[in-house]
């Protein structure tokens, strides 16, 4: 484990430079790397057969890594992935994790490289195949880094039209969400989960790592890596908040797409930062890894200066407006991913809400129950078990925030809900509603020994009970096993809380045809029994006054 923070630290000294990867052998590197990883937990010698024919691949795309730094790294990380054979799993797998994170870092550094120094797209190129293998790493960088659909056509058509600032944004922007995904699973515990879900926080900083994270460092998840390893907890729940944090204010800083400016290279590469002639391909300065000191715009424009007056005129600020809008949207694509059962991407959602709510200028910022708001933000970004209603409470308060800010006042009902929401939630709720789920059964059992099976009046009655009871069945076992789910990182219990009735409004027509049988069933019941009793339908002729042998249960069944 200790020499996950070496490896870590290799990434802060990589430099990109431009030049073509051998992609056949990348592609089969990063297959035997994913094959060790899964069979590490179950089979020593499998592992080893795929770390032989990752060892193949390495030798294969070695020729072509032009960042000895990352070469030498990706090579201490096979060794590692080796030598871990002989302790943990867990160690195998963030070994490889590392190893992957390098592995996209000098595929991303060296394609932005080779985009930058590809001639301008109105003018075509002398060698045609220098475009089209900067199309299939392109291609490849897409799919390494989860774009699929939409975002990986968007990613090869800014390559194809030159916006190397574009391609920048969506790549950092993807890996960034990587990070605060793995950092939202790790928990403050010494345990291989947190263990892997860290290591993977890692690899995926080491590409993002120079996209304007001025509060956040490689040596920083190192710390974390060792704090983790030495079992120190309070240390490890400092640096895993710092990391979310840091995480968060950088995802605020790339949810703006930076503008498309005009492209001006007849032939020569993109103008770089460094002094390095056009002729050769531009070098990255060692204080400032990675594309972005390759190509001027490779950072958001929050970060980076413009280069001249017409740039800067060319490059919008953000309104007002449009930066609230942008903390609504994070609330509600977190609202949508705790509703499809997915809470982990929802809290890395309310990670980048927290992001983008430090950017907003002071008529907002200074507002009543701003400081508030950004309390129970932050809150929720470290519950288990977050369901829609929360971030639901979330919305309808920062919406009052932004009314506070025209003079309206609060909605005492928000309020409410904004308390319900910080109090009777996470594992309050999930053992609340399972002692519920519980405890309904005892009246149906209860109204079954009393009555028997025998009467069907009385079996229309504790059918009625129970469907009313459903919903509160539902909600306590699912309810409880999405929180137990997303406690231990298990995905397909995470998603149980989307068969209870109240996690969408697609329960909304099920209770109501629920509720609408027990009543109907209900009333089915009471009226056999009024007609047994003589209260309803056909009167019962006089019989004798004394009829002791006559016992009022016989009557019923």
């Amino acid at each position: 484990m200790k020499r996950l923070g070496t490896l870590a630290l290799l990434a802060g000294l990589a430099a990109g430079t431009a030049g073509a990867q051998d992609l056949s052998a990348y592609r089969t590197l990063a297959s035997s790397l994913e094959a060790a990883a899964g069979h590490s937990a179950t089979s020593a010698e499998q592992t080893l057969a795929d770390l032989d024919r990752a060892e193949a691949a390495y030798g294969t795309l070695a020729p072509t890594l032009q960042n000895k730094q990352l070469l030498g790294g990706l090579r201490t990380s096979l060794d590692g992935a080796r030598a871990a054979l002989a302790r943990t799993p867990a160690e195998v797998q963030a070994q490889v994790l590392l190893a992957r994170g390098l592995m996209r870092k000098a595929l991303y550094d060296q394609t932005m490289g080779q985009l930058a120094g590809a001639p301008s797209p109105a003018q075509p190129p002398a060698n045609s195949g220098s475009g089209s293998g900067s199309s299939a790493q392109v291609r490849l960088l897409a799919q390494e880094f989860g774009l699929t659909g939409a975002p990986a056509s968007a990613l090869l058509s800014d390559a194809r039209a030159g916006h190397l600032e574009r391609v920048a944004w969506r790549l950092q922007r993807a890996a960034t969400r990587k990070v605060s995904a793995a950092l939202a699973a790790t928990r403050p515990e010494r345990s291989p989960q947190a263990y892997v879900n860290l290591a993977r926080a890692t690899g995926w900083f080491t590409v993002v790592q120079d996209a304007g994270a001025r509060n956040l460092k490689v040596e920083q998840f190192s710390t974390a890596l060792g704090q983790l390893t030495a079992g120190d907890l309070p240390a490890l729940t400092t640096s895993l908040r710092t990391l979310r944090q840091g995480t968060a204010t950088l995802a605020g800083a790339l949810a703006t797409p930076p503008a498309v400016r005009a492209t001006a290279r007849p032939s020569e590469p993109a103008p770089t930062t460094s002094s390095t002639p056009p002729s050769t391909q531009p070098a990255v300065p060692a204080t400032n890894t990675g594309p972005a000191a390759a190509t001027p715009a490779s950072t958001t424009p929050a970060t980076t200066a413009p280069a001249s007056p017409a740039a800067a005129a060319s490059t919008p600020v953000p309104s007002e407006q449009g930066r609230v809008d942008a903390v609504y949207a994070a609330l509600g694509r977190a609202l949508t991913a705790t509703g499809h059962g997915d809470p982990e991407t929802g809290r890395a959602e309310l990670g980048r809400a927290a992001g983008l709510l430090g950017r907003l200028p002071a008529p907002i910022s200074t507002a009543a129950g701003y400081d508030t708001f950004r309390q129970h933000l932050a809150a929720a970004q470290e519950r288990r078990g977050l369901r829609p209603g929360d971030v639901q409470a979330l919305l309808a308060e920062f919406g009052g925030v932004e009314a506070s800010v025209t003079g309206q006042g609060h909605s005492t009902v928000d309020a409410l809900s904004a308390g319900v929401a910080r109090t009777f939630s996470g594992s309050l709720r999930a053992v609340v509603f399972l002692l519920l789920a519980l405890l309904g059964l005892v009246p149906l059992y209860l109204l079954n020994l009393a009555f028997g099976g025998r009467n069907p009046y009385w079996r229309a009655i504790t059918a009625a009970l129970a469907l009313l009871l459903l919903p509160v069945f539902l909600e306590g076992v699912f309810g409880f096993l999405g929180w137990v789910g997303d406690l231990s990182g298990v995905a397909f219990l995470r998603a149980a809380p989307s068969l209870t009735l109240w996690q969408g409004v697609y329960g909304l027509p099920l209770r109501a045809l629920f509720t609408a049988l027990a009543i109907g069933l209900a009333s089915y019941g009471f009226w056999g029994l009024c007609v047994q009793f003589g209260l309803l339908g056909r009167q019962r002729a006089a019989s004798p006054a004394a009829q002791p042998s006559l016992d009022w249960d016989e009557e019923l069944s």
